[in-house]
């Protein structure tokens, strides 16, 4: 069983939603990047938006429907460190009944804009990733 080290909450809102009334496959990628960020900050001890890591892929397997006025879960796990990047796992539960609605990883990679390419993870960071 993963263990997860940061939940972020999110409320469903009406843009949300197709015309279904579910919410629409693209929009569960910002609540990913919602919580990605704040688990950042809270990994980096920074409030600021994160600019030190590219986001290099991003997959997500739907499991229920989310619907106006849910309330969600985004669940944080570590998954994978490599020597420039690292990998992080999602889960998202609707708050209430606690089911799984969708799952997800995405890979970040270490990035230097001014030189334009990846860079080393530092180590502070490695062994704060690491927990």
């Amino acid at each position: 069983m993963q263990t997860f080290d940061y939940e972020h909450e999110i409320e469903v809102r009406f843009r949300d939603c197709d015309l279904l009334g579910h919410v629409n496959n693209a929009v569960y990628l910002s609540y990913l990047e919602q919580a990605r960020v704040g688990y950042w900050q809270r990994l980096s001890g920074s409030a600021g938006v994160p600019r030190s890591f590219i986001l290099a892929r991003a997959e997500c397997d739907y499991r229920a429907p989310a619907t106006l006025g849910d309330r969600l879960v985004v669940r944080v796990a570590v998954a994978s460190i490599g020597r420039t990047s690292f990998t992080l796992e999602y889960e998202v539960l609707n708050a209430r009944t606690r089911q799984v609605v969708a799952t997800a990883r995405t890979v970040q990679v270490m990035y230097d804009y001014s030189a334009g390419q990846s860079i080393p993870i530092p180590e502070h960071l490695r062994a704060r990733l690491a927990g």
